[in-house]
């Protein structure tokens, strides 16, 4: 099954690009790898902002973390032409808007990391590192980058 027949079965329609917020590329391609630039959780077309323990639970933070990592497939779809040249999603580093005593990143990671595994299959697993920061641009909960091997 291709990567497209499984996002289609998934109710997943891939986003445009979207237009940096700064001075940078969306992706940058070297080799065989391809760089993702982080992208920041959205929610009905606006940044979904919110900091994981304070006005935010972990559950609602994985689901944002989940509609990053779809943010990230439409980047990768218009970087490589074609999902179904990716060997290899590399790695992943996650950064959640979080409060001092919050503890549950790497939970919050598990939506974007489940995701990925479900379209990729096996080529879906990755290195990872998630973070708590103390604030994210726009006020953002979630921002993600991504690393991926195309044949």
């Amino acid at each position: 099954m291709s990567i497209y027949d499984k996002l289609q079965d998934m109710g997943i329609t891939l986003p445009p690009v979207a237009t940096p917020a700064a001075a940078y590329a969306p992706f940058v391609r070297s080799g065989n790898l391809v760089f993702l630039s982080g992208h920041i959780a959205r929610k009905d077309g606006k940044v979904w902002t919110g900091q994981l323990g304070k006005n935010m639970a972990t559950e609602e933070g994985k689901a944002a973390a989940r509609a990053v990592a779809i943010e990230l497939l439409g980047t990768l779809h218009a970087a490589v032409g074609d999902l179904n040249k990716v060997t290899c999603i590399v790695k992943l580093m996650s950064l959640v808007n979080s409060t001092g005593d919050f503890t549950e990143q790497h939970l919050v990671t598990n939506g974007a990391s489940e995701l990925l595994g479900q379209v990729f299959g096996e080529a879906g697993t990755h290195a990872r590192s998630a973070f708590g920061v103390a604030q994210i641009p726009m006020g953002a909960c979630v921002e993600i980058e991504l690393i991926a091997q195309i044949a």
